[in-house]
């Protein structure tokens, strides 16, 4: 037997022989009838190829990041501000920054998560020039003046600040003093009170003082006597419109069943409240129970179509403040029909 010849794969001469049979095999192939050409032959078409499309999620995610990075960066520029001192307060020691970035980020949580304040009437403050909002004040600590102003800073279509007249206590304390002027409040003195109005600012006051403040929760929502008109008095001077506001809510944070004279005496408070909860539970006792809160600005009461000498006019300032009392206690009592429960 003949030795087998092997033939490498790469064997151009091999390739070459098979050629012409190839060639041959394809000719005699197109000469049949009805036979197609190779060439001719149809395929089906192959279907476009669909877009990929990103994962759901896939693009918030740089966006999300750039945010937290605006964020980090907004956050790092506030702090060298503060340490460099580059920052602004007007003569009262309002730091509008502070307010904005930091103090109503501490407080909005509790008035949108806790209380669930709803804001009703807010358009009734101007949008721009001085207003003196005039409230009803209750809740054995002052939270419904905070929950006020976060209410205007956040619901006002112009961004209003709302710049609250606080008692002296409030400014005697250490921690309190130096907050309550970054974030707006000035004393409840006349002459401040005007210069603030003259300057456009909105300015809130609550009448009532400590006589509504630490009233018995037997006597909750009604109304305590207004002083005697001095807010009316600076409005007129400042010719700026009044805005009666009304607030639900605050009456039951701390249910104030009893008030400890002799102590509050020795600590030189206004009362010492006892209620279900405090003193009996210590620290936690302090804790506000969670009320269903309203809040609702009412039409203005305008004062600029009186005479400069109106302001010294008394029978003028009883009946201002008594319309604006009235008007305060009427929708107090509306508000109190709708309310479904104190909680929800």
């Amino acid at each position: 037997m003949a030795d087998a010849k092997v033939i490498p794969f790469d064997d151009d001469r091999s390739r070459a022989r098979r050629r012409p049979a190839r060639a041959a095999r394809d000719a005699a192939v197109r000469a049949l009838p009805g036979q197609h050409r190779p060439e001719e032959t149809e395929f089906p078409s192959r279907p476009a190829a669909e877009p990929v499309t990103a994962p759901e999620g896939a693009e918030e995610a740089p966006q999300r990041r750039g945010g937290w990075e605006r964020r980090l960066a907004g956050g790092l520029a506030f702090l060298r501000r503060r340490v460099t001192g580059e920052y602004e307060v007007d003569e009262f020691g309002y730091d509008k920054e502070l307010t904005d970035q930091v103090l109503m980020s501490l407080v909005r949580p509790l008035a949108e998560k806790y209380f669930r304040v709803e804001v009703k009437g807010v358009e009734n403050i101007p949008a721009e020039g001085g207003a003196l909002v005039v409230a009803n004040h209750s809740g054995t600590l002052p939270l419904d003046g905070l929950m006020m102003q976060v209410a205007v800073h956040d619901h006002h279509p112009a961004g209003r600040h709302l710049r609250l007249l606080a008692a002296d206590l409030v400014f005697m304390l250490p921690v309190v003093n130096e907050l309550a002027r970054k974030a707006g409040h000035t004393l409840a003195c006349a002459e401040d009170a005007e210069r603030l109005l003259k300057a456009g600012e909105i300015v809130g006051v609550m009448p009532e003082g400590f006589k509504g403040i630490g009233k018995p929760f037997g006597e909750r929502y009604k109304l305590q006597r207004f002083g005697r008109g001095g807010f009316v008095s600076t409005a007129l001077r400042a010719g700026v419109p009044i805005v009666p506001c009304s607030i639900v809510g605050a009456e039951e944070i701390y249910p104030m069943i009893g008030n400890a004279k002799t102590l509050a005496r020795v600590l030189g408070i206004p009362y010492f409240p006892i209620t279900p909860t405090f003193p009996w539970l210590g620290p936690l006792g302090a804790v506000p129970l969670p009320t269903k809160w309203t809040i609702q600005f009412g039409e203005p009461i305008a004062t600029d179509g009186y005479p400069p000498e109106a302001a010294e006019d008394p029978m003028l300032m009883f009946n201002l403040t008594d319309q604006v009392r009235e008007q305060i206690q009427h929708t107090l009592y509306k508000l109190l029909v709708q309310r479904r429960s104190v909680f929800f």
